[in-house]
């Protein structure tokens, strides 16, 4: 025994050793049970732990997909414009000696074309859109196929609709078409 408080109580005679024992056997169930108790407890905790992380793991999951499906998706549609542009360009040959300047994403760009090229851009039956960098003239049709899937990829020259402002005091002047800038 290690308990001096039972050595004592027996040597007073307050107990038997068989009730000692008892109290012994009762303490060593108690904790076997408690430590079942913690074990089942932490079983259960660590069950939950997993299946938040298998949760967690599944959402990842899911999202990467979506990301994937979105690349491609958006790759498909590149491939598309740029084939919808190689087979309905303009082509532009050394008769194409007129410089044309437009804006495009915030910079002046320029590209070289013919007379007529230049009065079916500004009449807006021509559309600019760009390949691989490379600005090509497209039909209006086509190019407003290509902003649809893509506004990045096109710079579409649409008659002016323009609202006009009433205090604007050059309201009157009509900037000539064939202005070079």
């Amino acid at each position: 025994m290690n308990n001096p408080f039972q050595e004592q109580l027996l040597k007073a005679g307050l107990v038997t050793e068989q009730q000692v024992k008892q109290v012994q056997k009762g303490k060593k169930k108690g904790k076997q049970q408690l430590s079942k108790k913690q074990r089942q407890k932490q079983q259960g905790e660590a069950a939950l732990h997993a299946q938040r992380e298998k949760e967690l793991k599944a959402e990842r999951d899911r999202e990467q997909n979506l990301r994937k499906q979105q690349q491609a998706k958006a790759k498909a549609i590149s491939a598309e414009i740029n084939e919808m542009i190689k087979q309905h360009k303009l082509v532009r040959d050394e008769g194409c000696d007129v410089p044309y300047n437009f804006e495009h994403q915030g910079k002046v760009k320029r590209i070289y074309i013919n007379q007529d090229m230049k009065q079916q851009l500004v009449k807006g039956k021509l559309g600019i859109a760009r390949i691989d960098g490379v600005y090509e003239l497209v039909p209006l049709s086509i190019a407003e196929k290509i902003r649809e899937r893509n506004e990045k990829r096109v710079v579409i020259f649409e008659p002016d609709s323009k609202p006009v402002d009433d205090n604007d005091p050059y309201a009157g002047y009509e900037v000539p078409d064939d202005l070079m800038w």
